[in-house]
């Protein structure tokens, strides 16, 4: 009997530390910044997560703004802290985080007042997708970089003018489509340049097609040309090449690859 008292005196200690370690770890668990649930109104919850935001604080904005949507998920507040989500990350340089928190937004929320802001705010994030402190110390043209981030940011603001054409965030989308279009214009540009230093005239040649065909408007069709006319004189291909040049003379009379479409005479920051 005293074995079998001792047994169950130990098990009552036992179950004791355990519910106190349950409680020590859930006092942690609810202290710590990702766990601890606020308990107050919503709007004060908001308001301290607008302030966070506009003082830079994104990822403790971030924080708040999610224990917002988990406490009030279908109060008036919700909704906004889901786009404000996807602003904040956007802010903090974090694409990848900030692209997954708009579509979830679009995807939730299509007839939502602001759906126009947040396919513009789509488009700003893949039209930054490269860019950061790495790419300002390495000073990359935007046309060399992979196109999907241009084309998937295009295509954003092209959704954005297409179905919101007097939003308020509509021209400046269509200056950025311009610019995007030049952009992957200026891309094929580049590897069709590649090409072409690699002796393989025939793909630079038909790459700079591509491009004139896809962007007859864009600057660099005066280029694609004198990479056609010069890939084809390196092929022996003589009337293309004359036809092309006829091309040449009679859109850009001006230009110095009338004389001479070769490399060296293109200007020193268009040369790989």
């Amino acid at each position: 009997m005293p074995f079998l008292r001792a047994r169950s005196v130990a098990a009552s200690l036992l179950l004791l530390v355990s519910v106190a370690g349950c409680s020590t770890m859930s006092s942690w668990f609810d202290s710590d910044k990702g766990g601890k649930i606020d308990q107050r109104p919503a709007e004060e919850i908001y308001a301290e997560a607008m302030s966070l935001l506009e003082g830079s604080s994104y990822p403790k904005a971030v924080g708040l703004f999610e224990q917002l949507e988990a406490k009030y998920p279908y109060g008036r507040y919700a909704q906004q802290a889901q786009l404000n989500i996807a602003y904040a990350w956007y802010k903090a340089q974090e694409p990848a985080q900030a692209l997954a928190a708009v579509e979830r937004f679009i995807k939730l929320h299509p007839n939502h007042a602001n759906v126009d802001y947040a396919y513009y705010l789509k488009g700003l994030i893949t039209f930054n997708d490269d860019e950061g402190v790495m790419g300002v110390i390495a000073m990359q043209d935007l046309s060399e970089r992979d196109p999907r981030a241009m084309l998937d940011s295009f295509d954003s603001f092209k959704e954005l003018v297409t179905r919101f054409p007097n939003s308020k965030y509509a021209e400046d989308a269509r200056v950025r489509m311009a610019y995007l279009v030049n952009a992957i214009a200026k891309h094929e540009i580049y590897v069709a340049r590649y090409y072409q230093k690699r002796s393989a005239y025939l793909a630079a040649a038909n790459r700079a097609q591509t491009t004139i065909k896809n962007f007859p408007n864009s600057p660099s069709v005066e280029e694609a040309l004198a990479i056609m006319i010069y890939s084809y004189d390196q092929l022996n291909m003589k009337d293309l090449a004359d036809d092309t040049r006829r091309v040449l003379v009679l859109n850009y009379p001006q230009s110095p690859y009338n004389k001479d479409p070769s490399p060296a005479k293109r200007p020193w920051w268009r040369i790989w």
